[in-house]
């Protein structure tokens, strides 16, 4: 038996992707997922993977674009942590789709919904591996300002999250 490690697993995504990192518990979170993305926004491109943690333990895929169905298993074998998936979303964000993610029955937990680069850290057992956590992005370099506060607001605003 080789002794437990833990490891830090890069998952950097193209310029306008967005990542979601979770972990479910069931074959059937690929169809589920699937479903409750497609069905959000007829202009949402998307790819998904999940690792299977039992049988023939598989990383089952689905999604309407096929470079981010193939980037999103590259970095669920990566991450190679059962019952995690990976989803890439191109043409949307996170926002709009996280409560129909978190909804899905099979999903337990969200790790994160980011298009910055996140390392995973992993722990690697003799049964597998699993996600410990992540690093999602770089630390504050400060605390906001007035201005800053009014740019957030502003920004908010014209993006169409706030009146």
């Amino acid at each position: 038996m080789s002794e437990p490690a833990i490891s830090v697993v890069p998952v950097t995504v193209p310029e306008g992707v967005n990542l979601i990192l979770g972990q479910s518990h069931f074959i059937k979170t690929v169809e589920d997922l699937y479903e409750a993305l497609v069905g959000t926004s007829p202009h949402l491109r998307f790819g998904l993977a999940f690792c299977e943690a039992s049988g023939p333990r598989l990383v089952r895929r689905a999604g309407n674009d096929d470079e981010l169905v193939g980037l999103a298993v590259g970095h669920a074998l990566a991450v190679g942590a059962g019952h995690s998936f990976v989803v890439l979303l191109r043409e949307g964000f996170p926002v709009n789709v996280l409560n129909q993610v978190k909804a899905v029955p099979e999903v337990c937990r969200i790790y994160c919904a980011t298009a910055n680069p996140v390392e995973v850290i992993v722990a690697q057992t003799a049964q597998g591996r699993g996600i410990l956590g992540v690093v999602d992005g770089e630390p504050p370099l400060g605390v906001e300002s007035e201005s800053d506060e009014e740019a957030r607001r502003r920004l908010l605003r014209d993006i169409g999250y706030k009146l």
